[in-house]
Protein backbone atom coordinates (compact mmCIF):
# COMPACT_ATOMS: atom_id res chain seq x y z
CA UNK A 1 0.00 0.00 0.00
CA UNK A 2 1.39 3.37 -1.04
CA UNK A 3 1.03 6.89 0.20
CA UNK A 4 -1.42 9.44 -1.19
CA UNK A 5 0.34 12.54 -2.49
CA UNK A 6 -1.20 15.74 -3.82
CA UNK A 7 -0.95 15.80 -7.61
CA UNK A 8 -3.18 18.75 -8.54
CA UNK A 9 -6.09 20.93 -7.48
CA UNK A 10 -9.61 20.30 -8.72
CA UNK A 11 -9.70 23.94 -9.88
CA UNK A 12 -7.00 23.10 -12.45
CA UNK A 13 -9.58 21.06 -14.40
CA UNK A 14 -11.78 23.99 -15.41
CA UNK A 15 -11.99 23.83 -19.18
CA UNK A 16 -9.75 20.75 -19.49
CA UNK A 17 -10.33 17.04 -18.85
CA UNK A 18 -6.74 15.79 -18.57
CA UNK A 19 -3.25 16.94 -17.70
CA UNK A 20 0.26 15.62 -17.20
CA UNK A 21 1.74 15.81 -13.69
CA UNK A 22 4.85 14.49 -12.00
CA UNK A 23 4.44 12.84 -8.63
CA UNK A 24 7.54 11.60 -6.80
CA UNK A 25 9.40 11.16 -10.08
CA UNK A 26 6.55 9.37 -11.86
CA UNK A 27 4.94 10.97 -14.93
CA UNK A 28 1.19 10.57 -14.53
CA UNK A 29 -1.82 11.58 -16.58
CA UNK A 30 -4.68 12.85 -14.42
CA UNK A 31 -8.13 12.92 -15.98
CA UNK A 32 -11.55 14.09 -14.92
CA UNK A 33 -14.63 12.39 -16.33
CA UNK A 34 -17.87 13.71 -14.91
CA UNK A 35 -17.25 14.10 -11.18
CA UNK A 36 -14.59 11.36 -11.03
CA UNK A 37 -10.81 11.62 -11.27
CA UNK A 38 -8.48 8.94 -12.65
CA UNK A 39 -4.72 8.53 -12.89
CA UNK A 40 -2.62 6.35 -15.18
CA UNK A 41 1.01 6.29 -16.25
CA UNK A 42 1.38 9.04 -18.85
CA UNK A 43 3.48 7.01 -21.27
CA UNK A 44 1.94 4.51 -23.69
CA UNK A 45 2.98 0.90 -23.12
CA UNK A 46 3.97 0.58 -26.79
CA UNK A 47 6.56 3.28 -27.56
CA UNK A 48 6.12 5.73 -24.68
CA UNK A 49 3.79 8.14 -26.49
CA UNK A 50 2.58 11.06 -24.34
CA UNK A 51 -0.95 9.98 -23.40
CA UNK A 52 -1.84 13.42 -22.06
CA UNK A 53 -1.48 14.67 -25.65
CA UNK A 54 -3.95 12.03 -26.84
CA UNK A 55 -7.71 12.13 -27.25
CA UNK A 56 -9.92 11.27 -24.27
CA UNK A 57 -13.39 9.99 -25.12
CA UNK A 58 -15.36 8.88 -22.09
CA UNK A 59 -12.86 6.83 -20.10
CA UNK A 60 -10.73 5.78 -23.10
CA UNK A 61 -7.52 7.62 -23.98
CA UNK A 62 -6.02 7.18 -27.44
CA UNK A 63 -2.25 7.44 -27.81
CA UNK A 64 -1.33 10.10 -30.37
CA UNK A 65 1.57 8.03 -31.76
CA UNK A 66 0.10 4.75 -33.01
CA UNK A 67 -3.52 4.75 -31.83
CA UNK A 68 -3.36 2.31 -28.93
CA UNK A 69 -6.22 2.88 -26.49
CA UNK A 70 -6.36 2.45 -22.72
CA UNK A 71 -9.20 2.61 -20.22
CA UNK A 72 -8.25 5.22 -17.63
CA UNK A 73 -10.31 3.53 -14.91
CA UNK A 74 -7.83 0.66 -14.59
CA UNK A 75 -5.21 1.01 -17.36
CA UNK A 76 -6.29 -2.04 -19.38
CA UNK A 77 -5.67 -2.06 -23.11
CA UNK A 78 -8.81 -1.44 -25.18
CA UNK A 79 -7.15 -1.45 -28.62
CA UNK A 80 -3.54 -2.16 -29.51
CA UNK A 81 -1.87 -0.21 -32.32
CA UNK A 82 -5.15 0.78 -33.89
CA UNK A 83 -4.14 3.96 -35.61
CA UNK A 84 -4.37 4.48 -39.35
CA UNK A 85 -1.48 3.93 -41.68
CA UNK A 86 1.20 1.48 -42.58
CA UNK A 87 3.34 1.74 -39.41
CA UNK A 88 0.69 0.39 -36.96
CA UNK A 89 -0.25 -2.36 -39.40
CA UNK A 90 3.38 -3.46 -39.73
CA UNK A 91 4.18 -3.24 -36.00
CA UNK A 92 1.09 -4.99 -34.64
CA UNK A 93 2.25 -8.58 -35.33
CA UNK A 94 5.52 -7.93 -33.47
CA UNK A 95 4.17 -6.24 -30.37
CA UNK A 96 1.74 -7.70 -27.84
CA UNK A 97 -0.89 -5.63 -26.05
CA UNK A 98 0.11 -4.29 -22.63
CA UNK A 99 -1.76 -2.24 -20.03
CA UNK A 100 -0.54 1.00 -18.48
CA UNK A 101 -0.16 1.38 -14.74
CA UNK A 102 -3.15 2.87 -12.97
CA UNK A 103 -3.15 4.71 -9.65
CA UNK A 104 -5.76 5.09 -6.93
CA UNK A 105 -7.12 8.64 -6.68
CA UNK A 106 -9.02 10.45 -3.96
CA UNK A 107 -10.12 14.05 -3.55
CA UNK A 108 -9.64 15.87 -0.26
CA UNK A 109 -11.11 19.35 -0.39
CA UNK A 110 -9.60 20.89 -3.56
CA UNK A 111 -6.65 18.47 -3.63
CA UNK A 112 -6.50 15.59 -6.11
CA UNK A 113 -4.43 12.93 -4.35
CA UNK A 114 -2.70 10.01 -6.11
CA UNK A 115 -1.42 6.89 -4.37
CA UNK A 116 2.23 6.22 -5.22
Amino acid sequence: MGTFVKAANTSEFQGINKKKVEVQGEEIMLAKVGDSYYAIANRCAHMAGDLSAGTLEGTVITCPRHGSQFDITDGHNVRWLGGPGLVPALLKPFSSAKPVKSYKVKVEGDAVMVEV
